[in-house]
């Protein structure tokens, strides 16, 4: 189905690329997709194709149409978020494993991202008279009165009328850095795209301070480490990413808790930021993070991984556990975080405790 909506521009919208101005009236639609519908012409401004940079003046006609999307990383579901810090410039939140950072090709919903998106226009949600059960909009009983200040692009058109007032800005949650969807722990997010610049340039400059907790395989002798090893991508393998020559320079720095004996408890530090390099390195030195079944199943040296010789289940090479349970979960947390505030520069830390699935399975091994 295809939706038309039109705008008349009033004094508050003045200024405005025509990209940003459509981005803060449809949330839910993507940059991307807004830019596609731009540069296909689906985009009018008084009656003539409309460009992306155009900036809007008082008493211009915008028009734009599109069809029915799928979902987004921005569409909004009410998914409950471990929510530790919250400000004007950024949250930081606990995600669970399982949970996706972005979408991906096959999984649209159900990630961080939709969390993130209905978290931080909750009170717009509510204000406006929508609930978001699900990953749909529904409509509020007939009784309850619509705010004419606010607009909603839904991916459920037919069950309300848009109604053009005031505009209202959906915050879109700023991705500063990720998790794989296997680890749990702790993650920060720009609210601003000041404060999404700001991380991003820390980052780059590795002023950020990230400790791991991960349960590995056997016993670690030395107290602390360092494990520097490339880690590149060979498509023609499983796993792809991998130590090889080549790749990118990494670097892991360790330091151990607990120690017994089938198992040690390691603080991690990563100095780089390569794709999954914890459970890289830590394979690489014949310590498997337990319940890593893509790397894990690699014995010692992840060179010498024949990923498809060895595809069964980690819990059933560990057998010796004698709890199934315990290694079905990727012993990995992101306990510890620290950053300047992107805002007022002063420095701050946040921590979490293991999770109550790791912490059953390090007892499993008489830990704790």
């Amino acid at each position: 189905m295809t939706h038309s909506f039109q705008f008349n521009i009033e004094q508050p919208d003045v200024g405005q690329r025509l990209d940003e101005f459509f981005a803060s009236r449809f949330g839910s639609l993507s940059r991307m997709r807004i830019a596609n519908l731009i540069g296909a012409g689906a985009c009018l401004v008084n009656g003539a194709v409309g460009r992306a940079g155009y900036r809007i003046i008082k008493g211009d006609s915008v028009e734009v149409s599109f069809d029915d999307g799928a979902p987004t990383a921005m569409s909004p579901e009410p998914i409950p978020l471990e929510v530790i810090h919250e400000d004007d410039h950024v949250i930081v939140v606990v995600k669970p494993a399982g949970m996706l950072v972005h979408p991906t090709m096959s999984v649209k919903t159900g990630t961080l991202a939709n969390a993130l998106a209905y978290h931080l226009n909750r009170e717009f949600y509510s204000s406006s008279g929508f609930r978001v059960p699900g990953s749909g909009f529904e409509r509020a009983p007939a009784n309850h009165h619509l705010d004419p200040n606010f607009e909603l692009e839904t991916r459920n058109p037919e069950l309300w009328t848009p109604v053009h007032g005031q505009p209202h800005s959906l915050k879109r949650p700023g991705m500063v850095h990720r998790l794989d969807r296997a680890t749990s722990g702790l993650i920060v997010i720009a609210k601003t795209l000041r404060a999404l610049s700001v991380l991003s340039r820390h980052f780059r400059k590795r002023l950020v301070e990230k400790r791991y907790l991960a349960l590995v395989h056997g016993n670690v002798e030395e107290e602390i480490g360092s494990v520097r090893a490339p880690i590149g991508r060979d498509a023609d393998q499983r796993p792809r990413w991998r130590v090889m020559e080549g790749g990118k320079s990494a670097e892991t720095r360790f330091k151990v808790l607990e120690r017994m004996g089938r198992a040690t408890l390691l603080e991690l530090e990563p100095v780089t930021g390569r794709t999954n390099q914890l459970r890289i390195h830590c394979a690489h030195i014949g310590h498997p993070i337990i319940g890593d079944e893509l790397h894990g199943n690699c014995g010692f040296r992840i060179a010498a991984c024949e990923f498809e010789e060895t595809s069964f289940r980690v819990e059933e090479r560990h057998s010796e556990i004698g709890n199934s349970r315990s290694a079905i979960r990727l012993c990995l947390h992101a306990s510890s975080l620290a950053f300047h505030h992107p805002a007022g520069g002063e420095w701050m830390e946040f921590t979490s405790p293991l999770p109550a699935d790791i912490v059953e399975t390090v007892e499993s091994y008489g830990g704790r």
